[in-house]
């Protein structure tokens, strides 16, 4: 916001959420702020109180949420500076692990430290943790452990990484107007803690003599992953106040409180070892989308429910298209998260029951997302509320939601060498739109999602009434007949592929049976694939550069029977409602 409105800089601001209630939510306090008390946990009324002179600037807002584009924008610009120099891996939209080994290995086999001239004033003015500054001139301090030459090999590469570090801060404020600071240590778990010790715009190293001087004082609270459950059981039930009092537990005995891995992991960090990798990861790994309904904003109807799911689901669709375009990935799982509470009933056991988390596969396009995300609702709606509790979409139903979100996860790149695979998707809605009388009939309005919420269960499928499905099939044979019209291009199709060898996408989609099997025997409505189907000695396929869609194959397939002049049907192809096709069948386009 300073670098838009270059006006504030150096003045206290504050970032506010978009409601009013208060002067909105702050999210983001400039250290000039913070001086006069300001905190996040504030509110804009309060903030002003505390600080009068404070600048208040609005969230962007879309949708009727907070729009963060500007602010994940903003931080790839970093990421994008600091991975030229070794494998980055991006935490959040303001945080990001480097693994600087291998630059500090090079730099200390060609520069040493030790003959270099130290001119940079950003290496000077490092915290090195330990160091003694009782006296003389703190940049003299510095310099001097920079350049022993007598230090420990493990020093030596932590200064080289001190230098890299301070580079790469003046060069990420000289291109985006931003500052840092730097935590450097030799793992990630001390780095993360150095980081924030001495803020704004400054770095700390952490000598590995150091190590223990750093975490033994350090309240058991902020360790990362100790901050919850496990952090408590550790100060209630062990005494264990600091992360130096875990010292005294030998290993074998935080094994036996809390398990095997556990325990070995709570010896180690104790001890300031820790293994994790930098993983080499400058993309996130999911997207979503949220908003909280605090209070007497809470949602307690259906139709407040599906319009939020609408909203949060169009800008992940969004976010999905333009990772995609931008960076060719393709994500698989769809999740709904939400915050719920219920009126209390006095015999209700399962009044503080969580809402549970449910997914499915992914289906591109806005719509489908929208639709998908409502059903998963619906069916944690059902489990949270118990079976037998009916709710009407325009009444309070004695439930009310506090917090909604939507994400995608799983999500891979496609590979290298893939055709374009934007023309799989633009695809889909073209080509069904000659198919929705078709589909209409066949396909069931309501899908049931399996409680688990993990895949679309047997109870997920689509039960089709048999009789209705004979009598519907015998007024599209029209249809089928322009479907095996096509076989004679389709055959045509088989030799060219045969000539000019498979098409990369192909593996693509081979490589997606992990996500879903051919025998799960139901209807998954986020299969969709050029492909076609083969029945005997014969192949029903469509000859159109569109998409065609496996399900209402699949549905016209598991009554055979009353396909008429389809020779060669064999018995087991009668018996499996499976869907299958041939790779080599596939339209490589």
């Amino acid at each position: 916001e300073q670098r838009q409105q270059p006006n504030l800089r150096g003045q206290p601001t504050a970032v506010v959420q978009y409601n009013s209630w208060k002067g909105g939510g702050l999210i983001a306090v400039s250290y000039e702020a913070r001086k006069f008390g300001v905190k996040r946990s504030m509110r804009g009324d309060e903030a002003k109180q505390v600080c009068p002179q404070i600048q208040l600037v609005q969230v962007p807002v879309a949708r009727g949420k907070a729009d963060l584009s500007i602010y994940r924008d903003a931080g790839s610009e970093v990421v994008s500076i600091l991975a030229r120099k070794g494998r980055c891996e991006r935490a959040s939209i303001d945080e990001v692990y480097l693994d600087l080994t291998d630059a500090a290995q090079t730099m200390l086999a060609e520069n040493p430290p030790e003959s270099l001239e130290l001119n940079n004033e950003e290496v000077l003015k490092s915290h090195v943790l330990g160091l003694s500054l009782d006296a003389g001139d703190v940049k003299e301090k510095v310099r001097e452990w920079l350049h022993s030459s007598d230090a420990d090999h493990r020093d030596k590469l932590l200064a080289c990484g001190a230098h890299i570090v301070a580079e790469l801060r003046l060069q990420v404020l000289k291109e985006t107007e931003f500052s840092c600071s730097a935590g450097i240590a030799h793992n990630k778990m001390l780095a993360k803690l150095a980081s924030g010790m001495n803020k704004p715009a400054q770095q700390t190293v952490v000598p590995f003599s150091s190590v223990m001087g750093l975490l033994q004082p350090l309240p058991i609270k902020k360790m990362k992953q100790l901050g919850g459950k496990l952090g408590t059981s550790l100060q209630i039930d062990l005494g264990a106040n600091t992360v130096g009092d875990l010292l005294q537990f030998s290993e074998a005995k935080l094994q036996d409180h809390y398990g095997l891995n556990t325990g070995t992991w709570l010896w180690n960090i104790a001890r300031g070892i820790n293994g994790d990798e930098v993983e080499g990861r400058l993309l996130p790994k999911s997207h979503g989308s949220g908003k909280t309904f605090p209070g007497p904003r809470a949602l307690k109807t259906i139709a407040s429910v599906e319009h939020w799911i609408h909203e949060l689901s169009e800008e992940l669709s969004e976010r999905l298209i333009s990772d995609l375009d931008q960076n060719k990935r393709i994500a698989h799982t769809l999740t709904v998260n939400a915050s719920a509470y219920k009126v209390v009933v006095s015999n209700d056991s399962d009044s503080h029951k969580k809402f549970p988390s449910k997914s499915c596969p992914l289906r591109y396009g806005t719509v489908k997302i929208q639709e998908d995300a409502l059903n998963l609702f619906l069916a944690g709606l059902r489990e949270y509320l118990g079976p037998y509790i009916k709710t009407r979409a325009d009444q309070f139903n004695g439930w009310g939601i506090t917090g909604l979100s939507v994400s995608a996860s799983k999500i891979i790149a496609i590979p290298s060498g893939t055709r374009s695979i934007m023309k799989y998707f633009h695809g889909q809605d073209k080509f069904f739109s000659s198919m929705n009388q078709l589909n209409d009939k066949i396909i069931p309005e309501d899908v049931v999602l399996s409680p688990s919420g993990d895949h679309l269960g047997t109870e997920s499928s689509l039960i089709l009434k048999q009789n209705e499905l004979r009598s519907e099939i015998s007024g599209e044979g029209t249809k089928l007949k322009h479907a095996m019209d096509g076989v004679k291009s389709q055959e045509q199709k088989k030799k060219t592929l045969k000539e000019k060898g498979t098409s990369s996408i192909l593996r693509f989609f081979q490589g997606q049976a992990s996500c879903s099997s051919p025998r799960q025997g139901r209807i998954n409505t986020s299969q969709e694939i050029k492909a076609s189907q083969s029945l005997g000695s014969q192949t029903v396929g469509i000859s159109s550069p569109e998409l065609i869609k496996a399900d209402p194959l699949e549905l016209l397939l598991t009554e055979r029977k009353t396909l008429k002049g389809v020779p060669n049907l064999r018995q087991e192809e009668r018996t499996t409602n499976a869907w299958s096709y041939k790779i080599d069948e596939i339209d490589p386009s």
